[in-house]
C-alpha cells in the first residue's frame, strides 16, 4: 500500500468518526428537553465545528473534486463528456457495465433466496445455532481471503499435471479434462458471483432468520386453523411480516455487489472480460493513468447506489407508518 493510498484510508477513517459524532451530538442536543438559549446553540456550533471541517474535508470536498475530475483528460484538460461517451461507447467499456448489472442481479437475489431458504428450513429445528454457524462463517473472512480460497478452488493444472483446483478434480473424476475456469468468459464471471454468495448468504439468513421469529405466533395458528399449507402460511403469513427485512437485506447486498472490487482484482484483475466497476474505476485511474475516466465511473458508481439507499429508506418509512 503505498502512503497516498495509507492517507486515503486514514482520511475516509476519521471522516465516518466525524459523522458519527455529528449525529450523536445533534441527538443528544434534541432530546435535551431543557429551554434552549442563544448561547446553547453557539456551544453546539462550537462543538459540532470540528467534525463538520473534517465532514468537509473528508467526504464533501473528495466528492467535489471527483465530479469535476470526471470532466476532464488524462492531462487535467476540460474534456465536457467525453469520459461518459467512452464508457457507453467503448465495448471493453460496455462490458464492464454489463457486468456489473449481472453481478447486482444475480448476487443478491440468490444469496436472498437461499439464506431465505435456509432460515425457512432450520427454524426451530435441533442443533438451529450450529447449522447457523457454518453458513454465517464466511462472514468472517474478508473478500480477498475469499477470493484466494476460491480462486485455488478454480485453479487449473496444464499438461497433464495433477490438478489441485477441487472443482477440475472433480471434473476429472467424472471423466472430463480440466477446464480454465477463470479465463473462460461468460462463466468466469458468474464463478466470481459464487464467491459473493458464498460470503452474502450468511448475513441474508441471519437477518431473516431473527425476522421470521419476529412474526406472531397467534396469526400462525390462525392460518393453521383455517386450513392453510405451509405454502400457504408461508406465502400469505410469514412474507409480509418479513417483507421490510427482506428490502433491507436486498438493497445492503446489492450495495455491497455494487462497490465489488476485492474479489475480482484478487482472482482475475479485471482480465478475460470480468471487470466491473469499480474494478475498472481503479484501473483507469491509477493503472491506465486516465483519473477522468476513473472519476466518471466513480460518479456513475455513485448514481447507482442513489437509487438503492432512496428506496431502502422509502421503504423502512412506509413500514414505520404502519406500525
Amino acid at each position: 500500500m503505498t502512503t497516498a493510498d495509507l492517507l486515503g484510508k486514514i482520511i475516509q477513517v476519521v471522516a465516518a468518526l466525524a459523522v458519527f459524532s455529528l449525529v450523536i451530538g445533534l441527538i443528544l442536543f434534541l432530546i435535551d428537553k431543557a429551554p434552549k438559549r442563544g448561547r446553547d446553540y453557539w456551544q453546539l456550533a462550537l462543538f459540532l465545528a470540528p467534525t463538520l471541517i473534517l465532514l468537509v474535508l473528508g467526504l464533501i470536498y473528495p466528492a467535489i473534486r471527483t465530479t469535476l475530475l470526471s470532466f476532464t483528460n488524462s492531462k487535467g484538460e476540460w474534456a465536457g463528456l467525453d469520459n461518459f461517451v467512452w464508457m457507453f461507447t467503448q465495448p471493453a467499456a460496455l462490458i464492464t457495465l454489463g457486468n456489473t448489472v449481472i453481478w447486482v442481479v444475480v448476487a443478491p437475489l440468490v444469496s436472498t433466496a437461499i439464506g431465505l431458504a435456509y432460515a425457512v428450513f432450520i427454524d426451530k429445528s435441533r442443533g438451529e445455532k450450529y447449522f447457523k454457524a457454518l453458513v454465517f462463517m464466511p462472514m468472517a473472512i474478508s473478500f480477498v481471503g475469499a477470493g484466494i480460497i476460491w480462486r485455488f478452488v478454480y485453479d487449473f493444472r496444464s499438461g497433464g499435471a495433477e490438478q489441485i483446483g477441487l472443482l477440475n478434480q472433480i471434473v476429472v473424476w467424472l471423466g472430463g479434462s480440466p477446464v480454465q475456469w477463470l479465463q473462460s468468459s461468460p462463466v468466469n464471471t458468474l464463478l466470481l458471483i459464487v464467491v459473493m454468495v458464498w460470503i452474502q448468504t450468511g448475513f441474508a439468513m441471519v437477518i431473516l432468520s431473527a425476522a421470521i421469529k419476529g412474526v406472531p405466533a397467534e396469526q400462525l395458528e390462525a392460518a393453521q386453523l383455517d386450513g392453510t399449507n405451509g405454502w400457504q402460511r408461508f406465502s400469505n403469513v410469514v412474507l409480509p411480516g418479513i417483507r421490510g427485512s427482506l428490502v433491507v437485506v436486498l438493497t445492503t447486498i446489492s450495495i455491497a455487489t455494487l462497490k465489488v472490487f476485492d474479489i475480482v482484482r484478487t482472482m482475475t484483475a479485471g482480465n478475460f472480460n470480468t471487470s466491473v466497476i469499480a474494478n475498472e474505476m481503479y484501473t483507469q485511474a491509477f493503472r491506465a493513468g486516465e483519473p477522468g475516466r476513473g472519476s466518471a465511473l466513480a460518479l456513475i458508481l455513485f448514481l447507482l447506489v442513489l437509487p438503492i439507499v432512496v428506496y431502502n429508506v422509502r421503504v423502512l418509512r412506509k413500514q414505520r407508518e404502519i406500525r
